[in-house]
């Protein structure tokens, strides 16, 4: 005692180290989307600038080539996942394929896939508001922001 003021430590704590696991940690999901989509976001620019060397600028041919590969590796990919791959794919994996590369590289593909999704599952009426409410919805979103900078400037 101090002046009549009891100085007490904290008792330690013991470290225990935890016990070895063979299976590697599981990296945060939104880490692993983040991650690809930088790599599909990177390779979507050069695509689009290589075409746009070839076959020039007066019409979007990188975009439209990048949305026709990024469905067709989508296609295969959702294939390969859903059909060939065995269980020692992770699901961390599977999203740093389609979430994170591809749908950096081309969210054209997932509405793709989700489409194809609809239309396999029979839902054929779905799918067609799915398709043209999308389309429809996105370049009159893209007209309202447009018209809303406009405004402002």
């Amino acid at each position: 005692m101090t002046g009549g003021i009891e100085l007490a430590s904290p008792p330690l704590k013991r470290f225990s180290p935890q016990p070895f696991s063979a299976k590697p940690p599981r990296m945060n999901s939104t880490l692993i989307v983040f991650l690809g989509g930088g790599i599909g976001a990177a390779v979507r620019h050069l695509v689009n600038q290589a075409v746009g060397r070839l076959a020039g600028t007066d019409f979007p041919f990188g975009i439209m080539a990048i949305n026709i590969s990024g469905s067709i590796l989508m296609g295969l990919a959702a294939g390969f996942f859903a059909f060939k791959a065995t269980e020692s794919w992770s699901q961390d994996a599977r999203l740093f394929v389609t979430t994170g590369i591809l749908g950096g590289y081309t969210t054209f593909s997932a509405f793709s896939l989700d489409a194809m999704l609809l239309y396999e599952r029979g839902e054929m009426l779905t799918a067609l508001i799915y398709v043209a409410g999308s389309v429809v919805l996105a370049i009159l979103g893209l007209a309202f922001g447009l018209y809303a900078v406009r405004m402002l400037t």
